[in-house]
């Protein structure tokens, strides 16, 4: 049977001196002497005492724990994020407490609750797809803990955010495929709750206009993200009246279920549309039917970037700072990336 932990008390009495003067000597207390520091602190060794971490997060107000809630921890640009998170909390000494939400509102909503229990210092967030209310994070300030989004944000005012220009990422794979003599180019977005499908949309109407060209809204599909979702939008691009030579995906998972879908019809004849996609994937390169194009997403740059600017609130929080920060919103300008030359 393991004994229990040594306790300051325990130290003080065989040494005969106060608690305070034994915790005063631990933490090198300029009016605790030399001799006095030295003896607890070997005694502290003999007994293998190690400090009550609980106790001093209590007395410090703070657990050195950030909180971090995503969609899909499987998804490889989540666990890119992920890492980033962690290498970069890591070297400010703070612990990373993990969670996915499935993309479920509701999910979303228990975890956050959670979080706060958990007495975290601060919360990273990329939105669950159907997220249409915001309260469960507004609920947060009443407790002071900071809240930064990346990725999937929502379309508020007063947020700090970081996240991937989407709009101008567009533009350019747009323009990509329209110089690749395409005029009839679909869009298999996301679900219209999503900021970045907004994005997407908007970068797909402007490199339209740029170039002249009448925006048909037909063409742009949102879908749920789903197999059945996907499908069902697939075909309906497949089934317009004028014939879709390109199409733009959501992203890379997407873009490679579309092109499983086509691969088995083009072996009865149907010429494939060309797909450009978003995200960059690792896996791609190594995979023979590819997009032609995809959109850096940079993931472990928002992480970075992400846990960094939490952090700062963290520390003005810390340091009595109770004027009301400015919001801090950091666009990472995205690149189109060719896969196929």
């Amino acid at each position: 049977m393991h004994s229990k932990p040594p306790t300051l008390k325990e130290i003080a009495k065989k040494l005969n001196i106060s608690v305070s003067t034994v915790s005063r000597a631990l933490h090198d207390h300029p009016t605790i002497g030399l001799t006095t520091r030295l003896r607890v602190k070997k005694m502290a060794a003999d007994l293998n005492y190690e400090p009550n971490q609980t106790a001093i997060f209590f007395q410090k107000g703070k657990t050195f724990t950030i909180g971090v809630i995503l969609p899909e921890l499987s998804e490889a640009f989540f666990s890119t994020v992920t890492t980033a998170i962690e290498e970069t909390a890591y070297k400010k000494n703070y612990t990373v407490l993990l969670a996915q939400s499935h993309d479920i509102e509701q999910k979303e909503k228990e975890l956050v609750e959670k979080m706060k229990n958990n007495r975290i210092d601060g919360l990273l967030v990329s939105l669950a797809k159907n997220t249409t209310s915001f309260e469960h994070f507004e609920k947060l300030k009443n407790y002071d803990i900071p809240v930064v989004f990346f990725d999937r944000i929502p379309s508020l005012p007063d947020i700090h955010s970081v996240s991937c220009n989407i709009e101008t990422g567009t533009v350019e794979a747009v323009n990509y495929l329209l110089k690749k003599g395409h005029r009839t180019i679909g869009m298999i977005n996301g679900p219209k709750t999503l900021f970045a499908s907004g994005e997407r949309k908007n970068g797909y109407i402007n490199a339209m206009q740029k170039n002249r060209l009448k925006f048909d809204p037909s063409l742009v599909i949102n879908c749920d993200l789903t197999a059945e979702g996907t499908e069902k939008a697939l075909t309906e691009l497949l089934e317009h009246k004028r014939k879709v030579t390109a199409i733009v995906t959501f992203n890379d998972y997407i873009a490679l279920f579309v092109m499983k879908k086509l691969r088995a019809m083009e072996k009865e004849g149907f010429e494939v549309p060309e797909i450009v996609s978003y995200a960059n994937l690792p896996l791609i390169k190594f995979m023979e039917h590819v997009p032609v194009a995809t959109v850096e997403q940079f993931p472990y740059l928002q992480g970075q970037r992400a846990t960094d600017m939490l952090l700062d609130l963290i520390s003005k929080k810390d340091k009595g700072d109770k004027q009301q920060p400015a919001y801090y919103n950091i666009v990472i300008e995205s690149q189109l990336i060719e896969t196929v030359k």
